[in-house]
Order: C-alpha cells, then structure tokens, then sequence
C-alpha cells in the first residue's frame, strides 16, 4: 500500500501521530494495534462460549479499525489448502464465536495437523510475528469462502476488507524499492491494457529524450515501418503504429519525418524505437495527407509529351531511342534484350539524358539481383534514387524493395509530380515472386508458378499519365533468352501490355529497328517529324542493323540526322 493510504487506515484506527510517521513505522503501529484488539477479542469470545451454547451471533466489531471481521461458518472436514500455517499463534486464540461448542475439536484438528507445514504463498512471513492473526483471519474468510457456495455479498466484502487489513502485514517484510517497482510494472501493464493490442505508447513527459526520424513508410499487415536506410528493412527502422497511421491518412511509401522517443530509464529496451510524433508526409503538414487522392482513383490518359532523351553527339543510346522508339511522359516502356545487349548500360544512360532534360522529374533507378559492383559505379553517375538489391539478398528483398519504390513513386504522383523509373529488370522480379511465393497456382512452363505473374503486370502496369496532372512513366528491362523457357514467358505475358518497345541485339549497342516502336506515335510528334523517322526506318532496314549506330556517330544531332535522310 502507499504511505497516504497506511496514514488515512492509521488516522481511522485512532493512532497519535500517525501524519509524522513513515511507512516501516505505520506498518508496525497498525499490525500491533490489530493484535491486541485480537487477542482481546479472543479472550471475549472463550468466556462467551463457556457460558452459552448458542448458534451464530452477530461477529463484534472494532470501534478503533475500520476492517470488521468475517462471519465463519467451518465446515466439518479439512479445511481448504489456501489456509496459511499459525507457528506463533495458539489454537484457543482464534475466533468461536461462529461454531457451536461441540464443533471446536473438528474445527481445531486440522488446523493443529497443518499448523506447522509452511506455505509457499507466506514463506517471506511465516518466521515473523506481526501480522499473523490478520493472516489467520484472511485464511478463515478464504476457507470458509469455498466451502459453502452459498456465501452472502457481505461476506465477500468483509474477506476484502480482511485482505486490505492484512495488507500493511504483508508489505512489512517487503523492500520500499521493491515495492515500487512492482507498482511502476504494474501500472505499465494497466498503461498496455488500455492502449490496446499492438499499440505503443506515444506520451511524450518532460523527462523524454526525442530524437528526428526521417524515412520511407511501409505498412504491412499488423504494422508499419519507417524505413530510415533505404527501401529494405534494417536495424535503425522505426516503429509507427497503425492507429497513427490512420489518424493522418498515411499510405505506403510516404516520406514521413517525426519524432523517434528513447526508452525511458527502468523500460524495457524495444527492437525498434516508436515514433511519437509526426512532423510532415512527403514534405507537407500531416494533416494534409488525409485530403489527397488515391492514386487508383486518379484518371489514366494516353502520354502526350515527349521525353527527350538526346544530350549531345555521343549520346548514342539517348539519340538512338528517340529516333526509333520516343518514350512519352507516362509510357511503358519494355526494353526486351539477351543476355550481353547491354541492357543495364542503356537505362544508365537513359537516367543521365532524364536528369539533363527533365530536371523537374522525379527519378528513381530500381536494381534488383544485380552484382555489387556495377551497383558501386552506378551510385556515382545516377542523379536520383537509387534502390538496390543485390544478387546476394533474398528473393523476397527483391520483392519488397520493388513494391516500396513503385509505391513511393504513386505518392509522388498522386501529388501531381512527373515521375520516371527504370527497372532492372521485370523477368528478376517474376523470378523473385516464383522463390518467394507460397505458390499454389496453375505451373507454367519453365516451372513458373502462376501467381508470380500478376505482381510483376502490376508492377508495370502502373504507367501512366494522370488526366489530373502528373505521370509515371516506366522503362523496365525483360530478358529474352532461347535457353531459358521461363524468360520466354514473362516475355510473352508483358510484350502487349508496353506502349513501347525497344529490342536490343548482342554484342551492343544495336538496336532491333524492325521490333522496335512506339504506338500512337502520332501523339507525340509531330507529323513532318514522323515522316522523317518512317524514312529513317526504311533506310536503316536496307542497310542493316549497324547502319544506324554508323549514321548517329556521322552527325552532331538527331535534327542533323533526320535532314539528310529527307
């Protein structure tokens, strides 16, 4: 109990002096103060008893403390195991009020059979001699509690009120520091029961120690993270509940910044810190998540604009894409090459030729299973992001990292923003899926699991330009291998769903002129430059597939190119 508690039980017994007195010192005024009314109270009862024989009369009560005592009513068997040992305590001094004379040796022989057996729930007060006649009369009132069923309300109040007397008793055997380190974990589990099921504790006191977070968000079933070194899970990731999640309508793949809180001193130390507070999503006031559209919801319209890729004469891959497949604000772009083309060298340089045409862009390069050191070169010359998972991760990395950044690029559009991102490739993430996956599904050939297909059509077939504003455009690699059926059929589920399509030949760089296009061309460019292409393709196609590499490195520029073909 608390020490005003013990104070206002004292003041109500009539003990002097009682607001002075510290807590070992009330505990010890009480317990005496209940042992003397105890013992005179005993000594009442035994010449009652030699007078008359009468059934049960009316328990007296005590005028100096507010707990009354118990109506016993013992059965005539053993009494129950809960009862606790009297060593100190004599048999004549406990209550008989409640019993009939000749019911005393039945109720005594078993209390002198297990008078000397310790209990395990009193070992810390069984060698002490304060506080036992409370516990005799708590154990009275929990023996005679189960073994009559019919026991009245106000005997369960009285046993708790027994139970609150003994109390004081109880903890005088107990450490102050003890004590309330039991009261700190109990009120934590209260603080736990009421917040609920998965939920953290986001009071922030005066004491707290608040540190910045800032990161991508990623919900997931029954949680969320932010993730703060990337798209991939890692140690300093930061735990967000999902109450908090839906109180500021946050989505996955949001940039979130907030307020991460330390442990406190005496808490147990969590895997990951909990956000407390947030500051901004995708840069903006929280409060102004909640108002923006769903990018599904958003209107999908065929590219208009033209995404210039040319940067300057030695430009081949930027000069060579635009003259046989432009790429629209918006597009869909399957980059199909062998092993060998140089697939990953041309959406190096495509992510250049953005970053110097488009700057207003928003880019991001997603590598998955690739080999470190072609990652370390890219990190250098990519003006983006950058998100990588190598070879050596585990099939479902590559998963994660390619859902987080997909969606990080529809919260980007949603808030009217062109976005453009390069995949390498779509044929490792649906081999990704078929590893990961818990399969299920219909078997295709080359042992692809049917299910790994629909997350890799999601995946690109989130491009598009939004009626609304803003675009995704996606230019996303597929390799197309004789020897490998399961590549031939990613190939063959994404050839029709591209709106444009770019067919590289090994050794590189070659381009497929004749498999190579875009549709709805003519929504792009305009017609004068249309017919020139259509003249450059006719002329390619006589000479072979080197003439036009040989053509682009005779000219300074594709205008150059396309007035001698006229």
């Amino acid at each position: 109990m608390l020490v005003a508690d013990l104070k206002a039980m004292a003041n109500g017994m009539g003990i002097a002096g009682a607001d002075s007195m510290k807590k070992a010192q009330l505990v010890e005024a009480i317990t005496g103060l209940q042992d003397r009314h105890a013992q005179s109270k005993s000594e009442q009862s035994k010449s009652e008893q030699s007078k008359s024989e009468q059934s049960k009369s009316e328990q007296p009560k005590s005028e100096q403390s507010k707990a009354a005592q118990p109506k016993v009513e013992q059965p005539k068997q053993n009494p129950s195991r809960a009862e606790k040992p009297q060593q100190d305590q004599p048999q004549q001094d406990q209550p008989q009020q409640d019993q009939p004379q000749q019911d005393q040796p039945k109720r005594d022989q078993p209390q002198q059979g297990k008078g000397q057996q310790p209990d395990k729930q009193t070992k810390a007060q069984s060698g002490q001699g304060k506080g036992q006649q409370n516990n005799q009369q708590k154990n009275q009132g929990k023996s005679g509690g189960q073994a009559e069923q019919g026991k009245t309300q106000s005997d369960n109040q009285q046993n708790n009120q027994n139970n609150q007397s003994n109390q004081p008793a109880q903890g005088q055997h107990d450490d102050d520091d003890e004590g309330r380190g039991r009261n700190r974990r109990r009120r934590g589990r209260d603080r736990d029961r009421t917040r609920g099921r998965g939920e953290v504790d986001t009071t922030v006191l005066e004491d707290d120690v608040l540190v910045p977070a800032a990161g991508i968000l990623d919900v997931l079933d029954n949680y969320a993270f932010v993730r703060t070194s990337g798209y991939l899970p890692g140690p300093d990731d930061v735990y967000v509940s999902l109450s908090m999640v839906r109180k500021y309508g946050m989505r996955r793949g949001d940039a979130v910044t907030g307020q991460v809180r330390q442990p406190r001193e005496g808490e147990r130390k969590e895997k990951f810190n909990p956000m407390v507070r947030i500051e901004t999503v995708n840069g903006s006031e929280p409060d102004a998540a909640r108002t923006r559209p769903e990018f599904e919801a958003l209107t999908a319209a065929y590219p208009t604009t033209w995404l210039h890729l040319e940067t300057g004469s030695e430009d081949l891959w930027g000069r060579g894409v635009d003259l046989i497949a432009p790429i629209g604000a918006g597009s869909r772009a399957l980059v199909v090459a062998p092993p060998g083309a140089g697939a990953t060298s041309l959406l190096a340089s495509l992510a250049s030729s953005v970053a110097t045409t488009a700057p207003s862009s928003h880019l991001m390069m997603v590598l998955l299973d690739e080999r470190p050191e072609e990652v370390a070169e890219l990190r250098g010359s990519v003006r983006g992001e950058l998100i990588v998972s190598t070879f050596d991760r585990v099939p479902a990395d590559h998963t994660v990292a390619a859902e987080l950044a997909l969606e990080r690029a529809k919260r980007l559009v949603e808030l009217g923003m062109d976005v453009v991102l390069l995949l390498d490739g779509l044929t490792r993430l649906a081999r990704a899926y078929n590893t990961s996956g818990h399969g299920g599904g219909r078997a295709l050939p080359g042992g692809l699991d049917s299910t790994a297909l629909p997350p890799v059509k999601q995946f690109f077939g989130a491009a598009r330009r939004v009626a609304e504003g803003g675009s995704l455009t996606i230019v996303a690699t597929a390799t197309a291998g004789e020897d490998s059926i399961l590549d031939g059929v990613v190939l063959e589920e994404l050839r029709s769903t591209a709106t444009t399509t770019l067919r590289l030949q090994a050794p590189g760089p070659r381009v497929d002129v004749a498999a190579s296009g875009t549709r709805l061309v003519e929504r792009l460019l305009e017609p004068d430059a249309i017919v020139a292409r259509t003249a450059l393709r006719d002329s390619v196609l006589a000479e072979g597939t080197t003439g036009l590499v040989e053509r682009i490195r005779a000219t300074t520029s594709n205008a150059e190119l396309l007035r001698l073909v006229r």
